[in-house]
């Protein structure tokens, strides 16, 4: 059986990480999890820990790039085959999990799953303006791609170990999702949507604010465009391998 680590970034999600944590091990007992402790100022990493997570805690907020490069580091250095990302507050199902990584499991002949809110018709619903964002996200992602990738945004992918060492190298800062898809696409991978549920956050709340909507926009383009002008794969895997934890 491939071995399987779901990566959680986490800041400040003391009041829900826990029960991420062990909702996660009731619908997949055997997956490893590991919680991003990404600078939080509360007792996140300590709660993840008592639920049976691991958890690397970085000294300062690095954002979602950050944390989450550092799970797929931790998964390309003890032999992780597949790695999941699964966000902290409660808004992902873990019953969802068996769906996100089917085709990795299947075998199929894809690199990337993600778990998408628009594949097919559910209750989720999002204010207009972050609506209209997803939209014009997703018709570029179409442009560059050929094809389309409905939900750019979502934070519930699962990897193969490819993928798993080319992000351990490298990996977009900030609102990585949509640059991600735009970088495996250029670099000859294949993606694959599937159809999850999404839930309200069950504590605290969104840090993407009107203004940071418009900056996520712009960034985010950008860095798709950047990538647009890539050329050829320049990560390279990771050479050195540490004892299984």
């Amino acid at each position: 059986m491939p071995r399987i680590l779901v990566i959680i970034p986490a800041y400040n999600e003391e009041p829900v990480v826990g029960n991420v944590v062990r909702a996660i091990f009731r619908h997949r007992s055997d997956v490893d999890v590991l919680v991003v402790n990404d600078g939080s100022q509360d007792r996140t990493a300590e709660v993840a820990a008592q639920a049976g997570a691991r958890v690397v805690t970085l000294p300062v907020n690095l954002g979602i790039g950050g944390a989450m490069q550092t799970g797929y580091r931790y998964a390309a250095q003890f032999g992780y085959d597949i790695a999941v990302q699964l966000d902290a507050d409660g808004q992902h199902d873990p019953a969802d999990l068996d769906r996100v990584l089917g085709p990795l499991l299947a075998g199929e002949p894809v690199d990337m799953v993600v778990g998408s809110r628009y594949v097919e018709r559910t209750s989720y619903r999002s204010t207009a303006f972050r609506r209209l964002g997803m939209v014009i996200l997703a018709a570029v992602v179409r442009l560059i791609l050929g094809y389309p990738v409905k939900d750019t945004t979502s934070g519930y992918r699962a990897v193969n170990r490819r993928v798993i060492e080319l992000f351990a190298h490298w990996y977009p800062t900030d609102y990585p999702e949509p640059e991600a898809i735009v970088y495996l696409h250029r670099n000859g991978y294949r993606i694959r949507e599937v159809a999850v549920a999404m839930r309200e956050r069950e504590a605290g709340r969104s840090s993407i604010t009107p203004f940071r909507s418009v900056y996520y926009m712009v960034k985010v383009l950008l860095g798709m465009l950047m990538n647009t002008l890539r050329s050829g794969n320049h990560a390279q895997p990771l050479v050195h391998r540490g004892e299984e934890p």
